[in-house]
């Protein structure tokens, strides 16, 4: 494996930073600078070489993720995949565009992650609970003190995926990325007129219920419990959805 290396050359102008970041990634893998099995540079050193914000690199990691350039490994890292291991599930993550979009995929996600989290409480081992606990840890501190959260939320859901012991579930989710996580595209609780603090709060607790339920290794409570917490996004979702076809009439 080779030491990765990373030009400390500003991203070219593009429509955000993230994608800056994206393609200047992207670029260090097609000229070999970084190559399949190497693991990423760190976030503070990509922060330091790029001049950006903890939040975009998390932002553009996770658009790699989904494309399936790079996969991260909690606690561990982010590593470049074999152009090989790209999955192709059928779905394009750069065609989820809109709520009605949005809402479709928290369809899929009802049907496939209630029964992933139901798998896991069941076959999780003890290094995967103290993983979650982690992710969901960092969720919290990061929801409380008003930073952005779609990373370590993205990773809570992968780690139950993963937990479940059936890779497909994994994979599906990881090739959907930061999608998956509504808050990445639209704001539904300012939408819906939720106060952010109590809408935070509750996310924050319908997790806490699935972890407890995965802890405890209680599959019908941890099925029950990523239902409501994904039905919840549903709804929040939809009311945002009626809020703005409202008001384009």
């Amino acid at each position: 494996m080779n030491a990765p290396s990373l030009s400390s050359a500003p991203p070219k102008r593009h429509r955000n930073l993230a994608q800056g970041v994206v393609a200047h990634l992207t670029e260090s893998i097609r000229d070999g600078s970084l190559e399949a099995g190497d693991k990423l540079p760190t976030e503070s050193e990509i922060m330091r070489l790029l001049g950006v914000s903890r939040t975009v690199v998390r932002e553009a990691i996770s658009h790699m993720q989904a494309g399936g350039l790079v996969e991260t490994r909690h606690g561990i890292g982010t590593f470049v995949l074999e152009p090989s291991r790209a999955s192709n599930h059928g779905i394009d993550p750069t065609t989820v565009l809109n709520v009605r979009d949005l809402v479709a995929i928290l369809e899929l996600r009802i049907s496939l992650e209630t029964e992933a989290a139901a798998l896991a409480a069941t076959r999780r081992s003890d290094e995967q609970l103290v993983q979650l606990r982690s992710a969901l840890d960092d969720f919290q501190a990061c929801a409380r003190s008003g930073e952005e959260t779609v990373h370590s939320d993205l990773q809570f859901h992968l780690l139950i995926a993963q937990s479940s012991g059936n890779r497909y579930f994994h994979d599906i989710l990881h090739h959907l990325g930061a999608n998956i996580i509504p808050r990445n595209r639209v704001n539904s609780a300012r939408l819906a007129k939720d106060d952010p603090a109590v809408y935070m709060e509750r996310v924050i607790n319908e997790h806490e219920d699935i972890y407890n339920a995965i802890s405890r290794k209680d599959p019908e409570s941890a099925r029950a419990a990523m239902r409501t917490h994904l039905s919840n996004s549903r709804e929040r979702l939809r009311r945002a959805q009626e809020l703005i076809e409202g008001a384009a009439r």
